[in-house]
C-alpha cells in the first residue's frame, strides 16, 4: 500500500483534522499522481457537512487535482512519470453503458460513477480525495494538463472549468450570440472567461453592484443589476443562452423572461429549495429550461486543451492545508475571489 497524509472531516459537521492513510498499490493502469494543489469546491463544503446525506466518514474532499506522476502501472499508456496530471470529479464507472460508450461518464447507466471522494469503489472502498499528497487513479479518468497555464490555477479547471465548459459547448455557444451568466463565484467567473473565449457577447448578472468592474475585467461586456427590474426589462426577449450558476433560491421566471424565442436557460448551480416554476415563461417564446453536471473525461480534456490555447485559468487565493477550516467559513460568505486553492506542499 502507499502511505498517504492529508486532511479528513472524521465526523459530519466536525472540522477538519490531520489524518493519515493508505492509497491502492499501483494495477496495471493506474497512475499514481504527487498531488501539488487542489482547488476547494463549494460542494466540498456541503459533503464535509453532510448536508446532502449519505456521508462517508472519514472524508477527505477534494476533486480539483493537480500534480505530477510519480509512478506508472505496467499497461499505462497516456502517461509518463514527471507528467503533469490532473483528477476532477470521478474516478471510475462502469465504461460500458450508453452514456460511458459516448464518453459521459458522469451520466453513467450501469454503476453510476464513482466520485473522487465520498464514495465507493466498486470493491467497496471508500474513495479519499485532493486534501492529500497523493492519489492512485486509473488512466482513463486522469487528464493532462497544458503546461502553459500556472499549475496552481487550472486546479479549479477540473470541476468549476468543466462545469461551465460542458452546458456552453452542448448548446453550441459562440460568436455572434449573447450569453448571459448569473453569478460572479467560483463557477461564474469561469463562464465569463469561457464564454467570452468561444466569441460570445457576455452579460453577467449579479445582484452586488460591488462585482461590475471585476465582471468587466474577467470578460464581460455587460453588466445587469438583477435587482434593477428596469435593467432586467431592458433585456427582454434578448439573448441565445443564459448560464444560471447561483445555488441560493431565486426566480427562474425572471431570467427565462430574457431569452428569445428557442432561447435556452442551463442550471449549474443547485439550489436547496424547489423552484417556482411558470409554464408560461417556457411555453410564450418556445424556451428551454436545462441542466447539466460536470463533464465526461474527454470533454473535460478538450476543455483544458482549450483553456492551454486562450490562456484562462481560474482566479485563485492560495492557501496552506492548515487554513482550510477558516477558507470554509469565507466561502459560505462568499469572501473569496474567486477559489481557494491548497498549497499540498504546506503539509509537509
Amino acid at each position: 500500500m502507499i502511505k498517504a497524509k492529508g486532511y479528513a472531516v472524521p465526523t459530519a459537521k466536525a472540522p477538519l483534522a490531520p489524518f493519515s492513510f493508505e492509497r491502492r498499490e499501483l494495477r496495471d493502469n493506474d497512475v499514481h499522481i504527487e498531488i501539488h494543489y487542489c482547488g476547494v469546491c463549494h460542494s466540498d463544503v456541503h459533503q464535509a457537512r453532510d448536508e446532502w446525506g449519505r456521508g462517508i466518514f472519514p472524508m477527505v474532499p477534494g476533486h480539483e487535482i493537480v500534480g505530477e506522476v510519480k509512478a506508472i502501472g505496467s499497461k499505462v499508456k497516456k502517461f509518463k512519470v514527471g507528467d503533469l496530471a490532473g483528477v476532477g470529479c470521478m474516478v471510475d464507472s462502469c465504461l460500458d453503458c450508453r452514456s460511458c460508450k459516448e464518453g459521459l461518464e458522469q451520466y453513467c447507466e450501469g454503476s453510476g460513477f464513482v466520485g473522487t471522494y465520498n464514495s465507493k469503489e466498486k470493491d467497496g472502498t471508500p474513495t479519499y480525495g485532493g486534501y492529500s499528497s497523493s492519489i492512485v487513479v486509473r488512466e482513463e479518468f486522469a487528464l493532462s494538463i497544458p503546461k502553459n497555464l500556472s499549475l496552481a490555477a487550472t486546479a479549479p479547471l477540473l470541476c468549476a472549468g468543466i462545469t461551465t465548459y460542458s452546458p456552453l459547448r452542448h448548446w453550441k455557444v459562440g460568436k455572434g450570440q449573447k450569453v448571459g451568466v448569473v453569478g460572479l463565484g467560483g463557477l461564474g467567473h469561469m463562464g465569463v472567461k469561457l464564454a467570452n473565449a468561444m466569441g460570445a457577447h457576455v452579460v453577467v448578472f449579479t445582484t452586488s453592484p460591488s462585482k461590475v468592474e471585476d465582471a468587466k475585467r474577467l470578460g464581460a461586456h455587460e453588466v445587469i443589476i438583477s435587482k434593477d427590474m428596469e435593467q432586467m426589462k431592458a433585456h427582454s426577449n434578448s439573448f441565445d443562452f443564459i448560464l444560471d450558476t447561483v445555488s441560493a433560491p431565486h426566480d427562474y421566471n425572471l431570467y427565462l423572461s430574457l431569452l428569445h424565442r428557442d432561447g435556452n436557460m442551463v442550471l449549474v448551480g443547485l439550489p436547496d429549495k424547489p423552484p417556482e416554476l411558470y409554464a408560461g415563461s417556457l411555453i410564450m417564446g418556445r424556451r428551454k429550461l436545462g441542466g447539466s453536471l460536470i463533464g465526461g473525461i474527454q470533454e473535460t480534456q478538450e476543455m483544458l486543451d482549450f483553456c492551454g490555447k486562450h490562456n484562462i485559468v481560474s482566479d485563485i487565493e492560495m492557501i496552506p492545508m492548515k487554513y482550510i477550516n477558516e477558507a470554509y467559513e469565507r466561502m459560505i460568505k462568499s469572501d473569496v475571489k474567486y477559489r481557494f486553492v491548497i498549497d499540498m506542499k504546506s503539509l509537509a
